[in-house]
């Protein structure tokens, strides 16, 4: 399928997304050291886990710079609950050190300054950081046109077939940047992950109660449907949308 191809199939999806779950507006979820922290802390866990980690790490540490200067035996128990803390541990404190020589303290601020692809190089040149944490301390903390790719939007996106089935979620950034229009990568990130959540599940899909499946290639080839049983597309997102939404309230 051509690049012109899966942007207008994503603008479908997008339209159905957003009906069913809104437009969110962008907002500052964290500082940004505090997200590329809690982005380290995310890595092979819970989202509670991770939260409960990083509530831990800023009750016992003041500062990030008391977390660098910290024993690193006492920041591997703060973070124990977020799993692999002996890993964790000293690579939050080798960012937080390599922020401190390399910018004199630590502060992220200076990246709202940087072209985005500026931006991304310098934060994946630190140890443990790829793509998808770069993108979220820049989208999430500055606004900033990035577009991360977490576990729920890299298999929303293969099924729905916006991505080939060999792609990485590392691959799939620069390919969901290049369907997704820029100025709602944060609404598309966070209607693809609900969606994750909610219906597009990994152990099983809840395609019956899916707005998408118009467009779905998991779908088309799993429950396939003669071209005359199909509605238009227009017509399933919004009638499914509506029972959605009516199921939730």
């Amino acid at each position: 399928m051509t690049l012109a191809a899966l942007q207008e199939k994503y603008g479908h999806i997008a339209r159905a997304l957003a009906a069913l779950y809104g437009f969110p507006t962008w907002r500052q979820h964290k500082l940004p050291v505090d997200e590329l922290v809690d982005c380290i802390l995310s890595q092979s866990t819970s989202d509670t886990n991770r939260d409960r980690a990083f509530a831990l790490l800023k009750a016992n540490f003041p500062t990030w710079e008391a977390v660098r200067d910290a024993d690193t035996e006492a920041v591997i128990e703060a973070i124990r609950p977020a799993g692999l803390a002996n890993q964790k541990a000293p690579r939050i404190q080798a960012v937080l050190r390599t922020i401190s020589e390399q910018k004199g303290s630590i502060t992220l601020d200076f990246l709202d300054t940087l072209p985005v692809a500026d931006a991304k190089a310098w934060l994946t040149s630190l140890n443990g950081v790829g793509p998808k944490t770069a993108a979220i301390v820049l989208c999430f903390a500055f606004g900033k046109p990035a577009f991360p790719v977490d576990t729920h939007v890299h298999r929303v996106s293969q099924r729905l077939g916006l991505i080939g089935p060999k792609v990485t979620p590392d691959q799939a950034h620069a390919i969901m940047e290049a369907i997704v229009p820029p100025e709602t990568y944060y609404q598309a990130h966070l209607n693809i992950i609900e969606h994750g959540r909610k219906v597009c599940q990994a152990r099983r899909p809840l395609c019956e109660r899916c707005p998408l499946t118009a467009w779905c290639d998991f779908y088309q080839q799993t429950q396939p449907m003669t071209t005359a049983a199909q509605p238009a597309p227009t017509k399933i997102a919004t009638k499914q949308a509506t029972k959605l939404r009516q199921r939730k309230g």
